[in-house]
C-alpha cells in the first residue's frame, strides 16, 4: 500500500519527509521547517504551526478553520539562506485558490533557531 506524497513537493511520502517534523522531531534546518509549515498549512495542522512560530511573533489564533479556506496547490522554493549558526531566511512561492480564483504567494521568511530547534519569526511579502 503506498503512502500519501507529502505537499511539499519533495517527491517522498509524507510520512518520510514532512509527517516525521509534525510526529515532533525538530527540523534540521529552516527549508525543511518551511516545507513542514507550508505542508502544515495543506494539512489544516494549526498546533504545528504555532509550535513552529517564534513565541515574539507567533499570534493568538490562525483562523485556519474560518472559511472560506484556500486550495494548496503547490510549493516552489527560491532560495534557502543560512546567516549564521541560528538565523537563515527562505524565499518561496506557494500557491493557492480561494473561492475559485488563483493566488500566488511569493515570501522571503527569517527563521530563528531557538534551544536547538528552527521557528519562523516572520517574513516579507514580495508583490
Amino acid at each position: 500500500m503506498s503512502q500519501p506524497a507529502c505537499p511539499c513537493g519533495s517527491g517522498r511520502a509524507l510520512a518520510d519527509c514532512c509527517g516525521r517534523y509534525h510526529a515532533g522531531e525538530p527540523a534540521p534546518d529552516a527549508e525543511r521547517l518551511m516545507r513542514s509549515r507550508y505542508s502544515a498549512y495543506v494539512l489544516g495542522l494549526e498546533d504545528y504551526l504555532r509550535a513552529t512560530w517564534h513565541p515574539d511573533t507567533c499570534p493568538a489564533s490562525l483562523g485556519l478553520d474560518v472559511p472560506p479556506r484556500p486550495q494548496w496547490l503547490g510549493l516552489s522554493l527560491k532560495a534557502h539562506t543560512p546567516l549564521d549558526e541560528t538565523h537563515a531566511t527562505v524565499e518561496f512561492v506557494a500557491r493557492y485558490k480561494l473561492n475559485g480564483r488563483a493566488f500566488k504567494l511569493h515570501e522571503t521568511s527569517r527563521f530563528e533557531k531557538l534551544d536547538g530547534r528552527w521557528l519562523y519569526v516572520g517574513g516579507e511579502i514580495h508583490e
